[in-house]
């Protein structure tokens, strides 16, 4: 049953060999990639107008300068990482090109900040998809945390079925929210030139602090926002059909004209019409387009595709947090079961994993993309900050042709991006950015102890060289070996046990009878005796009516003077045949194997018991 809900959910299982089937064409990837980045024009200009109207209404023309400025860096960081492709067309971003330049702590860095902050773009993407849905149906409101989780479980579902799968099913609403968002630039910008004013409703705002350069510094860091998710095609170039890095390179470009397009035109937009910025009630998006296509259909629709496309922006990080964790996995930073692919050919427990902590993240912060939003650009201003730096000592070691200019682009966005990393490190530290600040050196120790705990494990495994040359393999000591029959029931599960046990060249066979309820020694001794099954039966009291610490006590006490003495415990087990079989039988041998795993020098044998070994023969029809 569990495995046909999961093919109904997910699909056929696909074989390694049809993985070259799933990369992604430059339209989907477009849409898979740069969701993120796209959907963060619905609200980078709005969190700088939230930033200046503490000023009050005034200062809030100064939201385009601010934009231009962004807009600018924008352009350095997306022409650094295409040089970043270029010179890593294997893909993983600036985990890779820090570790590989500066060393494995900055690539440690670099790789927390970017698994942090994918975390963050889930649930910033989805409580801001949440927030325009409550902006055109104010009744649904108090169900945003609901509806947040029912986006983010709705999209690992469709993520699990496969990249290409997800990325096609995804493309649709991206492109419709850049068309009508487009639109309504275009329309909006035609409008103000023509004289025709776009109706906005003014609400004059009381300062309630003086403009102050640490107000326009939060400001730009909150716009800021505008820029995540430009490394996210970078991280993912694997992903592309063949030439990958050819495909990617372009790709990042088509994503950085569409975002600076939308990103200026909508600041333009706010900054002409003088919209007021309301931190809890209609967003500045559906403002603008009210005032442009008033409350009719194009309205609504530009409202649907707003939460669609701020939904689905989660999905670069469906598509890269996996991605990210496997290759650190695969360095031993991180569990193994992260590097290992899904029946869809997906990381699928990276993305249960992004799934956890993601909602756990909406459940916290309730929801609230304003809470959200400061501490969202620290990680991704470290992380493009580290690939920037190690892009420059790249250039400076290979000097590959072209490299004067690759060297100095790289710099100067190595130079910004930190800079804009202490702006936003200081002006939005006191707003939720210090729980980031603190997270990425608890997640570095977390991967380094990872990594010490692998290392250490691999060398007390490992077989030394001089051992490995004067031991002599074929002849290695034979092991003592004292063998455990676990006894619950005389039945036929018992004697397939005890037939396995007869084939194990054994010191000592013995049984063992586990007496909870306190009346069954005597009956079972007198069983055993009928049935003379050859072997010694011990009987164990159990007062408390455990089971798993009677077993445990007895196999410790049986002496294993040295490594070459161990315990077999066989321990006879009835295989369910169907789902509820599972729950009306016991599962006291689960136990007792869990118990006795971590048990030094013991070796559990599992000999499982299938209704269907032995079928009755068929009586005789010949006649007498």
């Amino acid at each position: 049953m569990p495995s046909r809900i999961k093919q109904f959910l997910l699909g056929r299982p696909l074989s390694t060999a049809e993985a070259a089937h799933q990369r992604l064409s430059n339209i989907v990837a477009l849409a898979t990639f740069s969701s993120d980045a796209l959907s963060s024009v619905a609200y980078a200009t709005e969190e700088i107008l939230l930033a200046l109207v503490i000023a009050g209404s005034a200062p809030l023309k100064l939201a385009l300068p601010i934009s231009m400025g962004i807009g600018l860096l924008l352009v350095i960081v997306a022409t650094s990482y295409r040089q970043t492709i270029k010179a890593y067309p294997n893909g993983g971003g600036a985990y890779i090109v820090a570790k590989h330049n500066l060393g494995t702590f900055p690539g440690l860095v670099a790789g927390a900040s970017l698994l942090i902050d994918y975390i963050l773009t889930v649930a910033v993407s989805v409580s801001a998809g949440t927030a325009a849905v409550t902006s055109a149906l104010p009744v649904l409101a108090p169900w945003r945390v609901h509806i947040a989780v029912a986006f983010v479980v709705v999209l690992v579902v469709a993520n699990l079925r496969g990249v290409k799968e997800s990325g096609v099913l995804f493309a649709g609403p991206t492109y419709v929210f850049v068309i009508l968002l487009g639109a309504l630039i275009i329309v909006g910008v035609a409008r103000y030139f023509m004289g025709d004013v776009v109706a906005v409703r003014h609400i004059a705002v009381q300062a309630s602090s003086d403009l102050t350069l640490f107000i326009l510094l939060k400001a730009f860091a909150s716009g800021c926002t505008a820029m995540t998710g430009i490394e996210a095609i970078a991280n993912g170039v694997q992903a592309f059909r063949q030439p990958e890095a050819h495909n990617a390179r372009k790709t990042l470009a088509w994503m950085a004209g569409l975002l600076l397009f939308m990103f200026l035109g909508t600041s333009f937009l706010a900054t002409v019409t003088g919209v007021t910025p309301v931190e809890t009630g209609e967003t500045v998006v559906s403002q603008i387009a009210r005032g442009t296509f008033g409350t009719g259909m194009l309205y609504y629709l530009l409202q649907a595709a707003t939460a669609a496309i701020l939904v689905l922006a989660a999905n670069t990080s469906f598509a890269d947090f996996p991605r990210l964790g496997s290759i650190m996995a695969a360095d031993g930073f991180l569990p193994k079961q992260l590097k290992e692919r899904g029946s869809r050919l997906v990381y699928s427990n990276g993305m249960l994993l992004l799934t956890a902590v993601s909602i756990l993240l909406l459940v916290v912060f309730a929801g609230d993309t304003h809470r959200l939003i400061p501490l969202y650009a620290v990680g991704v201003f470290t992380s493009f900050t580290l690939s920037q730096s190690g892009m420059v000592v790249h250039w400076w070691k290979c000097r590959e042709p072209g490299w004067h200019w690759s060297i100095v682009v790289n710099g100067v966005g190595a130079v910004a991006t930190f800079v804009v990393l202490l702006v936003i490190g200081v002006a939005k530290f006191a707003a939720g950015a210090w729980i980031v600040i603190l997270l990425i050196p608890l997640t570095v120790a977390y991967l380094w102890w990872v990594s010490r705990h692998y290392r250490a494990v691999a060398v007390r495994l490992a077989i030394p060289p001089e051992e490995a040359a004067e031991f002599d393999y074929r002849s290695v000591n034979p092991m003592h070996n004292h063998v455990v029959l676990l006894v619950s029931t005389i039945d036929r599960k018992l004697v397939r046990a005890l037939q396995y046990a007869r084939t194990l060249r054994a010191d000592k066979l013995e049984a063992v009878f586990v007496d909870v309820v306190g009346t069954d020694a005597e009956r079972m001794r007198k069983d055993w005796e009928r049935y003379d099954f050859g072997i010694e039966l011990t009987v164990l009291e159990s007062p408390f009516r455990e089971i798993v610490e009677p077993i445990r006590d007895f196999v410790r006490a049986i002496p294993k003077p040295d490594h070459d003495h161990v315990v077999t415990v066989i321990v006879p087990e009835y295989v369910p045949e169907s789902a509820h079989d599972v729950v009306l039988h016991e599962q006291t041998s689960f136990w007792i194997k869990n118990m006795l795993f971590a048990e030094p020098g013991v070796i559990i044998a599992d000999v499982p018991y299938h209704s269907d070994e032995y079928e009755p023969e068929a009586p005789s029809d010949t006649a007498g």
